[in-house]
């Protein structure tokens, strides 16, 4: 583990120990913006940066062609996040919003830095995905794992860019030059911690759910191995492969689901009949493919 990309391990444990920080000051710094405490902000990307850091040096590590271009777009990855999580800190000391505020000079060049950040960010993991993607890993699984939570998860990052292209149903303050929230404006009330609109569409969800395939995915893939050890039908490759393959079709429909739910002005937690319809087709065809891959599966053993 410590042989692994160690840029991105370093950034990872950085961001871990400055979220334990961060919560510290969520209890002890009273203010608040929007109604949220302005640490909770800053926290939630140090513990998202750490958790992607981490999964992007295991991946990095599994390459059998490993390049210098490989390793400059990790690096790359630590640069730009450092820079935004510094820039959003900065921020939210100064109890201003960070993201689309072009209030002041200051504010407005902040918002071109973090704009810069994003963009940094965007095209290494881009880059580095592809990579990845062409190639194999120790097994199909494994395989087709990275690959299903690579392309889910960089979809899910560039969602995020939708915030500033003014979809229909978007709202902008004034002197803000983007929103999260689709018919409402941004600042209503919100759901705890994450702070998603609880009255209209909200982007930040689809673009979270998105973006975190690239650690649900695989951590999918480990379960199934560790439950192969009391179910005989899951130590075949292909129920195993086949259940991945449906475990990623159905996150991607899902993200998908979300997104349409956002830009159609609808809250997370208020879905209406025809959102619910679309999950509750979802979520059949999902059970169909588990189903017809394990009972191919016991047939072989048996």
């Amino acid at each position: 583990m410590i042989a692994w990309h160690r840029p991105l391990m370093l950034f990872a444990a950085t961001m871990a120990g400055l979220s334990l920080v961060l919560l510290v000051l969520v209890v002890a710094d009273p203010r608040t913006l929007d109604g949220i405490p302005i640490w909770i902000k800053p926290m939630k990307f140090t513990i998202s940066f750490a958790l992607y850091s981490f999964t992007w040096a295991w991946l990095l590590s599994q390459r059998h062609r490993a390049g210098r271009t490989s390793w400059w777009m990790g690096t790359a990855l630590v640069v730009a996040g450092l820079g935004e999580v510094a820039l959003i800190a900065f921020q939210a000391a100064r109890g201003r919003h960070s993201h689309f505020n072009e209030a002041t000079a200051l504010d407005g060049w902040i918002w071109i830095a973090m704009g810069a950040t994003i963009g940094v960010l965007m095209l290494a993991n881009l880059i580095a995905a592809l990579f990845v993607i062409i190639d194999r890993q120790a097994d199909r699984v494994s395989t087709w794992t990275v690959r299903l939570g690579l392309i889910v998860s960089t979809i899910g990052i560039a969602s995020g860019g939708l915030m500033v292209t003014g979809v229909p149903g978007q709202t902008w303050a004034e002197d803000f030059a983007g929103a999260h929230s689709v018919g409402v404006a941004d600042g209503g009330t919100g759901l705890p911690l994450v702070g998603w609109s609880t009255i209209g569409g909200d982007l930040r969800a689809p673009h979270f759910v998105g973006m975190h395939a690239l650690q649900l995915l695989p951590l999918f893939a480990l379960l199934l191995t560790a439950l192969s050890a009391r179910y005989a039908v899951l130590r075949q490759e292909q129920v195993r492969l086949r259940l991945v393959l449906v475990a990623g079709g159905t996150y991607g429909g899902l993200f998908l689901l979300i997104l349409w739910q956002a830009l159609r002005g609808q809250p997370l937690i208020h879905p209406d009949a025809v959102t619910l319809a679309a999950l509750a087709a979802l979520a059949a065809a999902a059970l169909t493919g588990a189903l017809v891959a394990l009972r191919r599966g016991k047939a072989l053993v048996a």
